[in-house]
């Protein structure tokens, strides 16, 4: 201890010396477990050496928790480390927030305050430090390591990734968070969800869902309503908005049920511009009286606002308006479908078919909006497949085929995994069996071989759910054409790897992962990352819906109504009605007809 002292002594006279410290810490620490960069020395080595470090290291950072100079050096602003010491930094900053409850408010405020020092220099916050450091931990956050867990009364230490570590400790210091701080940790902690980096986002939500949790019922309402008053002033699509949703989504659980009948007066569910909000929120968050009135009320203005659409002229820049609805109208079929009746179930369904005759492989992946749109629509459809004619059904379908030879956004392919993998559920009668069939073997073919390993997961998820629900098993065998793609599945089946590495070579892997997003993060100026990400969208330009398109769309249905009623003739004799609609029916085409100019 008398050492330590006289090496505190030295920095404390000669505080230029403590911008040199840092780099040897971490240096030290990141030969140590569970680094990425840990020296290759015998445990029995490694436990004499910690034993030694870490001793000497707890009581010198004690002391210099309040050593302004220090701080500053741990906290500036354009600290540059290598990516071998961004996992020990991150340790380190825990170590000190560990240390700071027992510390007066100055000392707090010291570490957890912003300060502008001169033009050149500026201190950031202790949380911010952290949370910039756990983004750059990518490295040890995918393998993952392991750290040194927290005894429980009566069991074992289990040792924790690293995201736990973190999480843990950073909610255990909220606890403790003086008051007069609040102001510096809803900052923190609000940036952070806006983050770009998603692993950030996710650690910012769990501690602000633990703050919700652990305060007062009032204090989680009033964040219930500050992010929802920030999702209804968010501008345009963007990643904060998404961030925002989720968020809200999570907060809602925590309601008290008096605080979700305030919410419900203040963002009425029957009000259209409420809508934003709904489409983020599980009804399965609210009692089930408030969830069946919410749900009805939801429902009711989704569908009027729908065929108000439906009836009027349609413009590009409306549907991102119908998008909000059906997003709405989908949040109430996944988390409330039960407490809808016949009447409101079909009146969804019959929008979602009314919708499809708008769409082409062409339309959709010319424009973004529309590929929102068949987003939205084809889940939406999928929850009521077991009732939707199978006419319709082998329209999506085709659809799905000829718009995967587009290539089109990944979201895009997403939503027609979903409706394919709905399927399942749906036995098709023998008459449209010749059409389904084949095309829905070409789009699990086609998405088994995606590049993508986002795109190729959610195949073998979908595909797994369609072959273990459907009756036409003959179709199975067919999805996947070739032995690449039949043995890609059988080990997704199987739970076996495709490539055997070592534990040595996977490290050996990350790191240089690391070492290449590293690189292309630090050639990005901070403050120019930062503002750059948090701009609105420009305003998007009003288009003209594209009636050429429309045309062509209500044509290939009407065709395709033309071959259901040829096949249907050729399996049995017509109805007695049948001719007089056919005459009425041609009499209005030759009205349309006449009508061309």
């Amino acid at each position: 201890m008398h050492r330590i002292m006289l090496i505190i002594d030295y920095f404390r006279k000669h505080s230029n010396c403590v911008v040199s410290l840092l780099t040897p810490f971490c240096t030290i620490l990141s030969k140590f477990p569970p680094s990425l960069y840990a020296a290759q020395i015998s445990k029995a080595q490694q436990e004499e050496i910690a034993g030694t470090f870490l001793v000497t290291l707890d009581p010198l950072i004690n002391q210099l928790l309040t050593f302004q100079p220090f701080v500053q050096v741990v906290l500036d602003s354009k600290l540059e480390l290598p990516s071998e010491l961004q996992f020990p930094q991150c340790l380190l900053l825990v170590v000190i927030m560990d240390k700071l409850p027992s510390q007066p408010e100055n000392v707090q405020a010291l570490w957890c305050t912003e300060n502008q020092l001169t033009e050149a220099t500026t201190r950031v916050s202790l949380l911010k430090a952290i949370f910039f450091n756990f983004e750059q931990c990518a490295g040890e956050l995918s393998l993952p390591v392991h750290l040194q867990g927290i005894k429980s009364k009566g069991q074992m230490e289990v040792a924790v990734t690293l995201y736990e570590h973190v999480c843990v400790h950073l909610c255990t210091f909220i606890t403790s968070f003086h008051p007069s701080l609040f102001p510096e940790l809803d900052v923190a902690l609000l940036n952070a969800v806006l983050s770009a980096n998603m692993i950030t986002s996710l650690l910012a939500m769990d501690a602000w869902c633990f703050l919700s949790r652990y305060g007062t019922a009032e204090l989680c309402a009033h964040h219930v309503t500050i992010v929802a008053q920030l999702i209804k002033s968010c501008p345009g699509e963007c990643y904060q908005l998404a961030n925002l949703s989720v968020l809200l989504r999570r907060l809602f659980f925590f309601m008290a049920p008096s605080q979700q009948v305030e919410f419900i007066q203040k963002f009425s569910p029957k009000a259209a511009e409420n809508l934003p909000l709904w489409q983020c929120i599980s009804l399965q968050a609210l009692p089930t009286e408030l969830r069946k009135q919410a749900a009805c009320d939801i429902t009711r203005v989704g569908i009027a606002q729908c065929q108000e659409w439906l009836s009027n002229s349609r413009t590009l820049g409306e549907l991102e308006s119908l998008n909000t609805l059906l997003s709405a109208l989908l949040a109430v079929c996944n988390s409330a479908s039960e407490v809808l009746d016949i009447a409101q179930q079909t009146a969804i369904m019959e929008i979602g078919s009314q919708l499809w005759a708008f769409l082409n492989p062409k339309l959709v992946t010319g424009q973004p909006y529309i590929q929102q749109t068949l987003s939205f629509l084809l889940p939406l459809l999928g929850v009521f497949v077991q009732t939707l004619d199978p006419h319709l059904i082998s329209q999506v379908v085709t659809l799905q085929t000829s718009l995967l030879k587009l290539e089109p956004p990944d979201h895009v392919c997403l939503a027609v995994l979903d409706f394919v993998s709905s399927l399942g559920k749906f036995f098709i009668p023998q008459a449209f069996q010749d059409k389904i069939l084949p095309n829905l073997s070409s789009i699990f073919d086609f998405l088994l071989a995606d590049r993508n390993w986002i795109i190729e997961q959610h195949t073998l998820e979908a595909f797994t759910q369609f072959a273990e629900g459907t009756n036409h098993e003959e179709i199975v065998p067919q999805c996947f054409r070739s032995e690449d793609t039949k043995n890609k599945v059988i080990s997704f089946l199987e739970k076996t790897g495709f490539v055997e590495e070592t534990a040595a070579a996977r490290v050996e892997r990350v790191k240089q992962e690391k070492g290449i997003f590293w690189e292309h993060l630090a050639k990005v100026p901070v403050e120019e990352a930062k503002w750059s990400s948090l701009q609105p969208y420009s305003k998007r330009a009003r288009h003209e819906f594209p009636l050429e398109e429309e045309y062509r769309s209500a044509l290939q249905a009407a065709s395709g109504a033309l071959e259901a009623i040829e096949s249907l003739l050729q399996k049995s004799p017509a109805p007695e009605w049948f001719l007089m609609k056919m005459e009425t029916l041609q009499e209005r085409i030759d009205e349309l007809k006449r009508r061309v100019p």
